[in-house]
């Protein structure tokens, strides 16, 4: 289990606070709902179909290895970028999440991971954050250039519940 030190001290409220968002964030969906009349969308022609190369679903154990990496303070931030979505329109946002972990003293364990069959899984994870146990969670990961990265929206909800803040995300 990854775990991060550091931070203030939080009042039990802030605490319950930040894990409410944390989960909420976490499992927000990424798409609005289609208006009430608005016609379904038409399915692509198969005989025009590219079906791009996804890359087999991780196991908990590889994307925990990802988190391990992203948050080891010894590993290179020129390694850690290929970990989440969203570097390439700031190249501080891991340091942003790292920093967000820092300061709710969270760590992190991915129990479950569910293949949604378009590059995306959407991953169990168990999390504490000043020691005690928040509500479980499900955070999106992405494949892009054959890895598995933090998806940009679960990073930008994790920066925004530490109070800071990136141009990624705006």
């Amino acid at each position: 289990m990854m775990s991060m030190r550091g931070g203030a001290k939080r009042s039990p409220k802030v605490l319950a606070a930040a894990i409410l968002c944390g989960a909420a964030l976490a499992t927000a969906a990424c798409s609005e709902p289609a208006e009430p009349g608005d016609p379904a969308p038409s399915p692509p022609p198969s005989s025009t179909t590219v079906t791009p190369q996804l890359v087999a679903a991780p196991t908990p154990a590889e994307l925990n290895a990802n988190l391990a990496r992203a948050f080891d303070e010894t590993v290179p931030a020129a390694e850690k970028v290929t970990l989440v979505q969203g570097t390439q329109a700031d190249p501080q946002l891991i340091e942003q999440v790292v920093e967000a972990a820092k300061v709710n003293k969270a760590s992190a364990q991915v129990t479950d991971v569910t293949d949604l069959g378009d590059g995306t899984v959407a991953a169990t994870v168990v999390m504490a954050l000043d020691g005690q146990p928040a509500p479980e969670s499900v955070m999106t990961f992405v494949a892009e250039d054959g890895v598995w990265k933090l998806s940009k929206d679960n990073a930008c909800g994790i920066v925004s519940v530490a109070g800071l803040s990136s141009p990624a995300c705006a």
